[in-house]
This record gives structure tokens, sequence and C-alpha cells, in this order.
């Protein structure tokens, strides 16, 4: 199995004594470290107007990574397309490609937060026609040699090439977020790469990967089960009581994301939503407890097929980090990346 890791860095606000990158830099060793204890990937969130330091800007902080590590995936965990300029994102995107020497793993998705499309004047009602158009660009953007012109619903781009090229051929793969079955399949039809949600049980989770699964070969892809990252909460617990404490923080963390995401009429219906607020998902889907607890749960994942797990550890605890490396990763692979290389 691989295993990568989830999530996001906070930029602290406050007056001139406090340093708003610390943040930042604390997670940027975590993920260097990561890199050296075997795990195969960092994905990134995108998020805005949180008013508690959420990555905004993905593929800057993923760049500084980049240049400190050599053999770590860079995932972004999802870059909310409606609200991007396709043919900047493109250029971007191509950019941190090149330089980490074709290390980026372009995640995508329509968006679920109210507040942020509010915030960006944007009408959530649009979310998923911008999006689909933004992937027709940004797929132009990266497989065209030759200038072209695009002209859309939402956008116009004339007589255009797109630079610098990417290093992955024919581009870098695309990983949509995606939960309801009709958007799965729509992931589907295109190829793309999966990324499921960590709220969501684990009853759930495999019943979307089999949708997922089945579509693939029936849309004539073939089917690799590395095409699906499946996103876990993790803790490695001393006891019963520091696991309760662990599940306490997160559903509390949850609720409050839940909050700053609802809609004003409570109608919000991404898939995402459904799962993200109750301590009973919580406690199914999270891999916390001891390090046989935890083995138990992945290998029901691993008996449906799942061979590849996205670790949101809520924060940078090294120790965490280390004792999964340590004490879970070595029952799913003989060995780490590293020491095959080695």
């Amino acid at each position: 199995m691989r295993f990568g890791l989830f999530g996001a860095a906070q930029a602290q606000r406050g007056g001139p004594d406090v340093d708003s990158a610390a943040g930042f830099k604390d997670y940027m060793d975590y993920v260097i470290e990561a890199e050296g204890l075997g795990y195969d990937s960092a994905f990134i969130v995108e998020h805005h107007f949180t008013g508690f330091g959420q990555v905004s800007a993905t593929l800057n902080l993923l760049t500084w990574i980049g240049a400190r590590t050599s053999t770590l995936r860079l995932g972004t965990a999802v870059i909310v397309l409606p609200w991007h300029n396709p043919v900047l994102l493109a250029e971007q995107a191509a950019t941190l490609d090149l330089l980490s020497g074709g290390r980026l793993d372009f995640g995508v998705g329509k968006g679920y937060r109210h507040n942020e499309f509010v915030g960006f004047g944007v009408p959530m009602e649009e979310a998923a026609d911008r999006f689909e158009e933004a992937i027709d660009v940004i797929t132009k953007a990266w497989t065209s040699n030759d200038r072209f012109t695009f002209e859309g619903r939402f956008w116009r781009f004339e007589d255009i090439v797109v630079e610098p090229p990417t290093i992955q051929k024919p581009h870098p793969p695309f990983w949509q977020g995606a939960g309801h079955p009709e958007s799965i399949l729509r992931v589907a039809r295109r190829g793309h790469n999966l990324l499921l949600d960590q709220f969501a049980s684990t009853e759930e989770t495999i019943r979307r990967f089999g949708i997922y699964r089945d579509a693939m070969i029936a849309n004539g892809f073939g089917f690799n089960p590395n095409q699906v990252g499946v996103a876990r909460a993790f803790f490695v617990a001393r006891d019963e009581a520091e696991k309760e404490a662990a599940l306490d923080r997160r559903l509390a963390a949850q609720r409050r994301l839940h909050g700053i995401s609802q809609r004003p009429d409570g109608n919000n219906t991404a898939s995402i939503m459904a799962f993200s607020d109750t301590r009973e998902a919580s406690e199914e889907s999270a891999l916390y407890g001891n390090p046989d607890q935890i083995c138990r749960k992945i290998e029901r994942l691993q008996a449906a097929g799942v061979e590849y797990i996205l670790l949101n550890g809520g924060g940078t605890s090294r120790e965490n980090l280390r004792r999964f490396a340590h004490e879970v990763m070595p029952h799913f692979r003989a060995t780490s990346p590293r020491q095959a290389a080695e």
C-alpha cells in the first residue's frame, strides 16, 4: 500500500511579535520528515476567508516544499477551479511540475463552502459548469503545442500558447474530489483519478470506490487502485483515554468547518458535508486508536481493493507521524520507497 499526507498549514494572524509564517515553516519541516520516513506524497488543501489561516495559495506552498524534497509527490487537494482563471492556473501548475521534475498531482474540485463562493462573488449554482469548462481549458493548454483559441460560457482566450510545458506527458495527472455517484461517474468519463473524502464511513467509501472502478473499466480506461486516494484522519494513541480526547478535538474542528461551509438555508448538498459533523462517522472512519486497531481498519479498506491512503493528522505532530510510519506502515508494505531505492 501507499501512504501520503493530506492537510494544511495555518498562518496565525497577529501583531508585529507574531511570526505568521511559523505554521507554514513547521508544516514544511513536517512533510520533509515524512519523505524520509517513507510517505509517498503531500496533498494540500485550498481554502479562503476562514479567519484561522488555512492555506490559500496552494501552489506557492508546494513550490517551497518541492524545492526541499526530491521524491515526494506534490498534490493539490483540491484547487477549486470555479474561482480561478484556468490559463493562469495552467501556467502556474506547469511551472511547479517543471521545477519539481514532474512530481505534481493536480487535484481539483468544484468547491463546497458557501462562504468562499460568497466571498469571491461566484454563484455556487454555477460551480459545476465553471468546473467542467476550466478542465477543458487546462487540458487543452497542457496538451497543445500550437496556438489555440477557446470560447466558452465563462472564459474566452484568443491565439494563445501556454508556457512552460509540463514534464509529465501528456500532462500531470488530474485528481478530482467527488462523492455523489453521478459526480464519480463524471470523473471516470474523463479517466481522471479520484479523491475520496475523510469523513465518509468505511462502507460508503468502499461503495464509492466500487462505482469508480467499474466505471473506469466500462469507459475503456482500465483500473489501477493507485488511481484512488482515500483520505482518512489518523492518530496513533497510547491508550483509550488519549484516543477519546483526540476524537473530541477532531469533532470540534469538524463542526467548526461544517458551520462556515453551510448555506444559510441549511441545504448544502455537497457529499463531503453528509458525514462531516457526526461523532459516529468520525469514530468509524478515522484511523484513531492503537496500532492494532488502526491496522484492522486499514485491512478492511485493503480487502475492498484500496491501495492508497492519504492521512490527515489534524496538525503536525512528529510523534504521530513517526509512530504511524514505524508501527503501522510496515504491516502493509515490505519496504518504503526510499529503502527500495537503496
